[in-house]
């Protein structure tokens, strides 16, 4: 029995994994535009007009924020990268890596207790997002790295803490992966921990519950995480260390996860479904769990190649770190070493404090700063367009990664986010770069034409079934799944979205694909289908219906869609609706939650800079709302060309993590302000 499942295992990975080898197989050819592709841009090097009062207000601002930007561009290779901030979670995080680890650099420590002490809210909580509330799983983050770091529960600060993450029903209320933390550390029963079968490793490839059915960051996740609840660690730095934040005796606990009050619903299936894993889990089969192990280990030193560490994203490189450290792997170990090089690549240091960024966005940053500074009136053959134009071309994915058990191509392609991240392009930055190649102008344009080729031919065939795309996979929408007990960061997929499938068109649109081809067609179907009554779309990927609309309308007119259409004047009408007294635009990330606040916030530089070419992509270029946010941007600039933003307006996994990305406030208004000027001078 064993040497028959142990055969047959070996026989699902010979056919399910030649991706790894030199080709996949093909998918249809997609039709070409018959006028043939766009390799650069048709708006390229307009010179700045100073004819008006108001234009000139406009070529100066303009000017120092390409100063600005130009100063920020990396000298040796021509890159951008701006910092990536998130909340305190991982920041704490990074605490209770070291105490695991057994290497604690009090220095250190010291520095990141500070930066958690400063977000401190003054109800006692810490939050997820700038201005917001206090939030359970990182008040209990935040107190329990307090602890380890050496404070006292008496001190002030702690028991005003303490209250309020009582007040939030204590710390049996943390999501999923913040109880098997503290499970790590004996802070909270295994128990409380819902199951994370290694077994799952072993379902193959188009199985319903195979792990590449789940979004490339939740494998990246669960895998290595899986070795480690198999070990369950506990690191002894007292049982009760934080056992003021029970609402009851923590032997008196219970357990089970609560089930609702339906007959059959998918929710209860999952609960009981976990009940029967989690009996499992006390005694499973031994030699499968040891196949399951050892594919689990592979996995993830397979996807430490070629990346900034697993995934290229914290949650997955410290789960990396803790299976290694449970399958006894030395700390000299290359592996680890890898690993923990990765860590400090994401440290900030701001004088007496410094703080973990969840990842680097480099790529993303340099193309989004070519595309604003060649808009706004750098030319293309500016060196350092150039200059990143070579350094983005060195960033395309040569190798067939695990998107390519779904799409089908001749060639791998496609970019990513990180300086590193081999197994993982994602559609959005492929888009983005292939977009910012097009207005760079370089010598060697073979290499350039034929990087466009191999790109456009890899976001073809990463279109899903609906007409949209994902992020990083094709398909990747099976919506049960969402049901599992350790789902609850609410992203376990990567379904097609708004945004992103927007920004494929727009692409598309660029080098000269229309309206009326087939897929293009059945990419505006799908954006049709996800409009809001009120004519915005959600962003997934940025906060939230202003970018989501912003990037609709940006791909949309990319393709020739006429912007008197209906649906479009009445996304712009939402636009004008929602503009601040102050001219400006902003948006709180507690939209997420609650609809009713979409477009509700203080007025932000790069939400302005979006909503100010939606309009424009709506042809509003001479509306009264347009002038106002133009007017906002410009009074709102500071004398060295940046702009002040504290708001974070992007998003890791809607209503779980936040992100704020420096460079935001620079580029998007800069590329706002760059468009409004090319558009007014043909008026």
């Amino acid at each position: 029995m064993r040497n028959f499942f142990t055969n047959f295992l070996q026989r699902l990975e010979t056919n399910f994994y030649k991706f790894n080898g030199n080709g996949n197989g093909k998918r249809p050819v997609p039709e070409l535009p018959k006028s043939g592709l766009r390799f650069e841009s048709l708006s390229l090097d307009n010179p700045p007009s100073t004819t008006l009062e108001s234009k000139t207000q406009i070529d100066i601002a303009i000017s120092r924020a390409q100063q600005y930007i130009l100063g920020e561009q990396g000298e040796s290779d021509g890159h951008w990268v701006g910092i990536l901030e998130a909340d305190t979670t991982v920041t704490s995080d990074y605490i209770m890596l070291t105490h695991f680890l057994g290497k604690v650099d009090k220095e250190k420590q010291q520095k990141a207790a500070n930066l958690i002490l400063r977000h401190q809210l003054s109800d006692g909580g810490w939050n997820i997002y700038y201005g917001g509330p206090s939030e359970i799983s990182a008040s209990v983050k935040a107190y329990f790295a307090l602890k380890l770091a050496g404070y006292s529960a008496n001190e002030p600060f702690m028991q005003k803490a303490k209250k309020r993450i009582l007040d939030m029903g204590g710390i049996m209320k943390t999501n999923c992966f913040t109880k098997i933390y503290l499970a790590m550390f004996g802070q909270v029963d295994w128990r409380a921990v819902p199951a994370v079968p290694a077994e799952m490793i072993l379902f193959p490839p188009g199985f319903y519950f195979s792990i590449y059915e789940m979004s490339y960051w939740s494998r990246c996740i669960v895998v290595p995480l899986s070795i480690a609840i198999d070990r369950k660690p506990r690191i002894p730095v007292g049982d009760y260390l934080i056992q003021e934040l029970y609402l009851i005796p923590r032997d008196k606990v219970f357990y089970r996860i609560k089930r609702d009050d339906s007959l059959f619903s998918w929710r209860n299936f999952f609960i009981d479904a976990d009940s029967i894993f989690r009996r499992y889990e006390q005694h499973p089969i031994k030699f499968i769990r040891k196949i399951a192990l050892k594919r689990a280990e592979k996995w993830m030193l397979e996807h430490m190649e070629k990346s900034g560490g697993t995934g290229a994203i914290w949650p997955s490189i410290i789960n990396s770190i803790f299976a290694m450290k449970c399958l006894g792997y030395p700390d000299d170990h290359p592996a680890m070493l890898s690993q923990l090089k990765a860590v400090e690549a994401l440290v900030v240091y701001e004088g007496d404090k410094l703080y973990l960024q969840p990842c680097v966005s480099p790529v993303w940053d340099t193309a989004w700063a070519v595309i604003a500074l060649h808009e706004s009136g750098i030319p293309s053959t500016h060196p350092a367009l150039q200059k990143a134009g070579q350094w983005l071309i060195s960033k395309e994915v040569r190798n067939f990664g695990d998107w390519a058990l779904k799409c089908k191509v001749e060639e791998p392609s496609g970019w990513y986010f990180q300086y590193a991240n081999e197994f993982f392009p994602d559609t959005d930055d492929s888009a983005a770069v292939l977009m910012a190649l097009q207005r760079v102008s370089l010598s060697e344009s073979s290499n350039k034409e034929k990087a466009f080729l191999r790109g456009l031919r890899w976001i073809q065939a990463m279109q899903c079934d609906d007409g949209g795309w994902g992020a990083f996979d094709r398909n990747n929408n099976k919506t049960l799944l969402n049901y599992i007990p350790f789902a609850d960061f609410n992203a376990l997929l990567d379904p097609s979205t708004s945004d992103v499938t927007a920004r494929c068109i727009d692409f598309l649109g660029c080098i000269g694909f229309s309206r009326t081809y087939k897929n293009v067609k059945k990419a505006i179907e799908f954006l049709k289908k996800e409009q809001e009554r009120d004519g915005s779309w959600l962003g997934r990927w940025g906060a939230n219906y202003i970018y989501g609309t912003w990037s609709v309308l940006s791909g949309l007119t990319s393709v020739g869609e006429n912007a008197n259409e209906p649906y479009i004047k009445k996304a712009a009408e939402w636009l004008k609706s929602v503009q601040n007294a102050d001219g400006g635009w902003g948006e709180t990330i507690k939209s997420y939650d609650d609809p009713s606040l979409r477009a509700v916030g203080n007025s932000t530089s790069s939400q302005t800079a979006w909503a100010l070419m939606a309009l424009f992509y709506a042809g509003e270029v001479s509306c009264n709302a347009v002038k106002r946010g133009i007017e906002f941007l410009l009074t709102k600039q500071n004398e060295d060309g940046s702009w002040d933003e504290n708001e974070f307006t992007a998003t890791g996994f809607p209503k779980v993590f936040y992100l704020k990305y420096h460079m935001y406030r620079n580029y998007f208004p800069l590329y706002a302000l760059g468009k409004y000027r090319n558009l007014i001078q043909k008026l």
